[in-house]
């Protein structure tokens, strides 16, 4: 703090009362707050006593040691899974390595996660070309189990369900020969 120096000057009375003015002022805050320091109560460490604060103690160390580690890993892993979420809303066509990308983030302490979170944003424009179509429904289920029993079948498709099913059959027929052999 800049100490107020007499002027040099000793001709000016106005200056010279000027100083004078300040110094009594800065000398009455220093008493009063001399005062006040000799007129405070003692300071307490806490608003608790004996034994409530033995039990805040306690339960203050359970919630650091077990509740604050379990709430961050749930917010971390929420965090983290967030961008494969956001795909899977937006019907992107990369979900799956969307998904990936977030699981990859989480074993390497979160750094890809900037990027699957880009990722999900991203609009798949190479895609669009290839396919005709940027988004891909990702609940849906087998065209199979979609057809009720009582819908037209094509030709082809009823043929293929019967070269399926053979193949299923001539796999198991060889699955079973190879564990009666062995």
């Amino acid at each position: 703090m800049d100490r107020i120096r007499p002027p040099t000057n000793r001709t000016n009375r106005n200056t010279q009362q000027e100083f004078r003015r300040r110094s009594n002022r800065r000398s009455g805050f220093g008493w009063i707050l001399l005062a006040a320091g000799f007129s405070a109560t003692p300071a307490r460490a806490s608003i608790f006593q004996g034994e409530a604060l033995d039990k805040m103690a306690d339960v203050l160390t359970w919630v650091v040691l077990v509740v604050a580690p379990l709430v961050a890993i749930a917010v971390f892993w929420i965090v983290h899974i967030l961008p494969e979420k956001i795909a899977e809303k937006r019907q992107h066509p990369q979900a799956k390595a969307i998904q990936c990308l977030c699981l990859l983030s989480l074993a390497f302490g979160g750094l890809l996660w900037p990027l699957a979170w880009l990722w999900a944003y991203s609009k798949p424009v190479l895609y669009k070309m290839a396919y005709g179509t940027d988004k891909v429904p990702h609940d849906h289920e087998d065209e199979a189990e979609r057809l009720p029993d009582n819908a037209p079948v094509s030709e082809e498709l009823r043929t293929l369900r019967q070269r399926v099913a053979e193949l299923e059959a001539d796999r198991a027929d060889k699955s079973a020969v190879k564990g009666g052999k062995v």
